[in-house]
């Protein structure tokens, strides 16, 4: 009898779905017919979501796995533990500082943020006091806008004397954030009536406020290379140091100085740079072979930093908010080589002087260090340029050289944006374009494996610890943290104009 009461159940169930595809039945008497015969119950149990109300997001250019494998009484093996680990994951190209932390802050590549480099160019602005007599002008990121790069606080902001101007908008300084052509995470974490804040490591990281100008509430910008912080390990810690102290604050609900009250940020965090200096200061630093072992100093640089990450996490178990934030490390970069027994200055003229005895003059702006983007004042001249380049490739150290069709499929051309280079050169592997006085053993900038290949962590005390090895992007990571918050990732423009998804697991 059992049975025979099954297969009529399942004869009405069948019956009823097939009377509401051809539109005869109600969707309401077909679902009461579905729930009276035990349809209903095998419903698929529902994951709660997270109680995110915090992201902090931190980056630190630093091969995670390796340290954690060695290290798992560490921090970041403690974070390792609750988090989804990206083992697949890259930063976008180039992989300089600015598109770096621009790419995971508004989802996009400088196809639509048009931010390719620190120092770059854009053919339709003019240069620092030029009164816009002239077109044409070199943008740059970096010390040389700040109001006084001698200056801990950089003067207190940039130099409206030192920037280029818009001769399209009544000749106007052009702040760093007016060179974004899309909103941030930070705008938008704001437009949605929740506090924001952020600490970098210049002046120009101003540019994050988005072409608002208002998108960062609490925003804490020391300058990295005042009292040569970057040419000593323990003043880069203590650089860090003095910057995480402005993160500690805003866990216990002050602004970054401690003087003012204020909500724990929506978004929030900062840069680690001690493991970068740590990486390329100078011979005997870096990492000791080609699996990347570090040196004794590197390896005392990480340590701070895994401390510092480890503060951290105890400050937010103190104030009971370690639940709801979700921290998320990364890196703007890598750095090349790893291997330094393959590094080789090579001198950073030899490149525009091969494009320059094309034609006199023809070099606009040539930016880079284990890469170097060249802007043309004649892009006509583009094909000879590239032909005089491939002659010079052996004593160049030239491994690719990438216009036209090629670069057509990363950037825009320069005819649609004034700010696309005309050529890209990717020199031989170990290879960095410097002063030949330079020390330095490692840089970045390059398209490069060991320039692009970063962590991405997204831990939390509600996610299982899962590697996740599909391939990722840093610039996936601002619509993840979207929506973490909550809000939707289609509110940032190039999420839109670049269709960049949410991290897999999000």
């Amino acid at each position: 009898m059992q049975n025979v009461d099954s297969l009529r159940a399942l004869r009405a169930l069948i019956t009823a779905l097939i009377l509401l595809s051809l539109g005869i039945l109600p969707a309401a008497v077909a679902t009461n017919i579905a729930k009276k015969h035990g349809a209903s119950s095998r419903k698929r149990p529902s994951q709660e979501p997270l109680p995110i109300k915090h992201v902090l997001l931190l980056t630190i250019d630093l091969d995670l796995n390796n340290y954690v494998e060695s290290h798992p009484d560490s921090a970041m093996s403690k974070l390792k533990q609750m988090g989804l680990n990206y083992t697949n994951a890259s930063t976008q190209k180039p992989s300089d500082s600015f598109p770096g932390i621009v790419g995971m802050t508004t989802g996009g590549t400088p196809y639509s943020t048009g931010v390719y480099y620190e120092v770059s160019y854009d053919r339709n602005l003019s240069p620092a006091g030029s009164n816009c007599a002239t077109k044409g002008t070199e943008i740059a990121l970096d010390e040389s806008t700040d109001i006084n790069p001698d200056a801990q606080d950089g003067g207190g902001g940039v130099d409206p004397k030192k920037v280029v101007l818009d001769g399209s908008n009544g000749c106007k300084p052009v702040y760093p954030h007016d060179l974004l052509r899309v909103n941030t995470i930070f705008e938008v974490i704001k437009a949605a009536g929740m506090h924001t804040a952020w600490t970098d490591k210049q002046v120009g990281y101003e540019i994050l406020n988005g072409p608002s100008g208002q998108g960062i509430d609490d925003l804490f910008l020391p300058e990295l290379h005042y009292n040569a912080v970057t040419k000593s390990l323990s003043k880069i810690e203590a650089f860090d140091d003095f910057r995480l102290a402005g993160i500690i604050n805003e866990i216990n609900g002050k602004d970054h100085t401690g003087s003012h009250t204020a909500p724990v940020p929506a978004i929030f965090g900062m840069t680690f740079q001690a493991i970068t200096v740590g990486q390329k200061l100078k011979a005997g630093m870096g990492y000791t072979d080609s699996i990347g072992t570090p040196s004794p100093d590197l390896l005392s640089a990480i340590e701070h930093t895994d401390q510092s990450i480890g503060k951290i996490i105890d400050e937010l178990k103190t104030r009971s908010l370690m639940a709801s934030t979700a921290i998320i490390l990364t890196a703007k970069h890598g750095q090349s080589p790893i291997d330094i027994s393959k590094k080789l200055i090579v001198d950073e003229k030899i490149i525009p002087g091969i494009i320059n005895a094309v034609d006199k003059g023809l070099v606009a702006e040539a930016s880079g260090d284990d890469i170097v983007f060249v802007w043309l004042r004649d892009s006509d001249k583009t094909k000879e340029v590239v032909a005089a380049l491939a002659q010079h490739q052996k004593e160049a150290h030239i491994e690719r050289i990438l216009s036209g069709t090629a670069l057509r499929l990363l950037f825009a051309t320069p005819k649609e944006d004034s700010r696309a280079p005309d050529v890209v050169v990717e020199p031989e592997l170990g290879v960095i374009y410097a002063k030949p006085s330079n020390t330095s053993i490692a840089e970045h900038g390059g398209f490069g494996e060991e320039d692009t290949h970063v962590p991405i962590l997204i831990a939390n005390p509600g996610i299982k610890a899962q590697e996740i090895h599909a391939a990722a992007q840093t610039t996936q990571i601002a619509p993840t943290i979207l929506r973490l918050l909550g809000l939707d990732p289609n509110k940032l423009q190039a999420v839109q104009i670049e269709k960049t998804q949410v991290l897999p697991g999000f």
